[in-house]
């Protein structure tokens, strides 16, 4: 007798509710009871997909990645490469507030059904920096940074922001000096750093929240 065949549609559920569970309720609001319940299943079929809650969330932090990945991909290279990057940052930021709980386990810092992070798991978000390269790289090219090694530069980038964002998440920063106030200043830190100019990198900052404003939050 031939196995049952999966319905690949049965297991995107699966994910999207495990992953709506854990970002509304946080880790303890995922278990194979609940994500049944949330899914309209059974936890026969919880465990007939994956093998396992662990394997559930491996899939909650591939899919993040690539969340993620879709949402830089919406960040238009124009003939200013500072705001792109400005932007990018932006984007990465609203990600992460608005997918707490799932920014939290794609980086570790929630444990869920006893689930580690493997360097698989860790190479999908060293994918992600791609794009954060790519755009270093045309900032370089366009003069507005230093020539030595734009992947370092990304990598700072990265460094930068995720660190804000993750002291944001956590509500660590306060008044005067919030989340925003820090954010803005930060970036504009970042590319000034990066060999960029202070005029040029505020107004590449500027252009970089505009372009948010005007509809880039909304789109995601």
């Amino acid at each position: 007798m031939s196995p049952r065949r999966q319905n690949p549609d049965n297991r995107t559920t699966l994910i999207d509710a495990a992953a709506r569970l854990v970002a509304e309720g946080g880790p303890r609001s995922l278990s194979a009871r609940l994500l049944a319940r949330e899914a309209g299943t059974s936890t026969m079929a919880v465990y007939t997909y994956f093998g396992s809650m662990s394997a559930i969330v491996r899939e909650i932090v591939h899919d993040g990645f690539a969340r993620l990945k879709r949402l830089f991909d919406l960040v238009e290279a124009t003939d200013d490469p500072v705001a792109d990057l400005a932007l990018l940052g932006r984007v990465y930021r609203h990600n992460a507030i608005t997918n707490r709980h799932v920014f939290e386990v794609m980086f570790g810092g929630s444990a869920l059904a006893g689930f580690a992070l493997t360097e698989e798991d860790r190479q999908h978000g060293r994918y992600t920096l791609t794009t954060v390269v790519d755009c270093a790289y045309r900032c370089t090219a366009a003069g507005r940074f230093q020539p030595e090694d734009p992947v370092l530069k990304a990598h700072h980038m990265w460094l930068g922001v995720h660190g804000t964002v993750l002291l944001d998440v956590g509500g660590y920063l306060v008044p005067p000096y919030d989340a925003s106030r820090c954010f803005e200043s930060q970036l504009v830190s970042l590319m000034i750093g990066a060999g960029d100019d202070p005029e040029s990198a505020v107004r590449s900052v500027t252009v970089s929240r505009e372009r948010f404003a005007a509809g880039f939050g909304q789109a995601t």
